[in-house]
């Protein structure tokens, strides 16, 4: 299954992805899901997909405004250095290296990523999301891809001055309109093995970023089973996996996003997310 968030007429909405259409969850159901958290909270994706393609409100692909898949998590957590080429770029980590993003500074698939008049350093990195599906405190890997209810495209778009000025990266990486992520939620039973995927980035169709999840550092599996020793996590919370080597930052010379750049995360079995970068206001 692929699921979409979307807003129509400044309504948000979800629904279930087919072919080149989007069928809205029916009113009468988002009641009692009003979203797609709310859904995936309630084991009710397969419910929402049979009404919604029964009696729901079919909109084309191309016409939609685009909602973060999840527009409401309770947590975003982020892994740092997990790749190994990048990883070899700053040294390796023992442990994952965490960090938080906010849900306020979310866009979904084809909005524009802002720039900042506070930094000149605005980079790009392409990074698959893991959604939870079922919530756990202390899960084992063995069990960890038991939990994850689907997987999406993200981009942790990063002031990386910002990022810089302490060890503590929250700052580089909580910019308004900087967390790009979408377009779709493809569930795992569809995308498989996480990692076995290809990850790519493009920034006006110039290849940046070329990797694979399986030169992960620290797998799904392992980020799931680390991130659950200390929190609980719940169903909608979001786990970004890190970014292979290829960042701007990291480029000799460095290559940061300017205005009308577009900028491309494409993952194997999960989707491509297209954002295009707006002048700072």
């Amino acid at each position: 299954m692929k699921f979409a968030s979307f807003i129509v007429d400044d309504v948000a909405h979800y629904g279930p992805v087919s072919g080149e259409m989007v069928h809205v969850v029916p009113e009468r159901l988002r009641a009692q899901f009003p979203d797609l958290k709310s859904a995936i909270a309630g084991q009710a994706l397969e419910q929402m997909e049979a009404a919604a393609l029964r009696e729901g409100t079919p909109y084309p692909l191309a016409s939609l405004q685009y909602a973060p898949v999840i527009p409401n998590p309770g947590k975003i957590i982020c892994v740092g250095l997990n790749y190994r080429a990048h990883g070899d770029e700053s040294g390796r980590p023992n442990y994952p290296a965490l960090f938080v993003r906010f849900a306020d500074t979310q866009i979904g698939h084809g909005e524009n990523l802002a720039m900042s008049t506070e930094s000149g350093m605005f980079d790009f990195e392409g990074e698959l999301a893991a959604v939870i599906g079922t919530p756990g405190h202390g899960i084992t890997a063995e069990a960890a891809l038991d939990h994850v209810a689907g997987y999406a495209c993200y981009n942790d778009a990063t002031m990386r001055d910002w990022q810089h000025h302490s060890t503590q990266y929250t700052a580089g990486k909580n910019f308004p309109g900087t967390g790009a992520f979408g377009p779709f939620l493809v569930t795992a039973d569809e995308v498989g093995d996480p990692s076995q995927l290809a990850i790519a980035t493009r920034v006006d169709g110039a290849m940046m970023q070329s990797a694979s999840t399986v030169d992960m550092l620290f797998s799904v599996r392992d980020i799931i089973a680390y991130v659950s020793r200390f929190t609980p996590l719940a169903a909608g919370d979001v786990l970004v996996t890190g970014t292979p080597a290829g960042a701007g930052a990291g480029r000799k010379p460095p290559v940061f996003l300017t205005a009308g750049m577009v900028v491309e995360v494409e993952i194997e079995r999960v989707g491509l997310l297209r954002n295009r970068v707006a002048a700072a206001r």
